[in-house]
Parts: C-alpha cells; sequence; structure tokens
C-alpha cells in the first residue's frame, strides 16, 4: 500500500509495508526540483537513515532495472 501527498515544494510517497509475513519500516520518498531523498526507520538504532540521489542517478536507477549484469552508462554499456 502507498500514499501519495502533493506538498508545496515536494511530492511525498510512503511505502506502506502489509501482509501477513516480517514486514519492513515504512519508506518515505521525497521528490524535490533537484533531489529524490529516501527515508527509513532503523529499528535497531532508533535513528532514520536517509539518502538523497540526483535526477541523473535517478534515471539511471530506472534505466538498470530493465539490464543485464554489466557497467553501463546511461546511453552506452561499458566494455
Amino acid at each position: 500500500m502507498f500514499t501519495i501527498e502533493h506538498d508545496f515544494d515536494a511530492t511525498v510517497i510512503t511505502l506502506i509495508d502489509e501482509g501477513p509475513d516480517h514486514l519492513q519500516e515504512d519508506i518515505i520518498v521525497t521528490a524535490f526540483e533537484d533531489c529524490v531523498t529516501v527515508e527509513q526507520l532503523d529499528p535497531r538504532t532508533d535513528r532514520v537513515q536517509k539518502v538523497t540521489f540526483s535526477l541523473a542517478q535517478l534515471h539511471e536507477i530506472g534505466a538498470a532495472l530493465d539490464l543485464p549484469e554489466g557497467m553501463y552508462r546511461v546511453g552506452l554499456p561499458l566494455r
């Protein structure tokens, strides 16, 4: 399940893990004009872990999901 909220300067998506199996903490994805952050509570330390992606990095993640193993630049495989 997920929620979407449109704030003044960002879009916030919260991914909520649900089901009978071991559940992970919610993941909060915040899309700003120039970057995207991903946050999740680490229950072992009780601290929120945060990763910030540039838009180029986010684009590369999207491209990588459809590619086989290897090293790539967007548009060119490295050989």
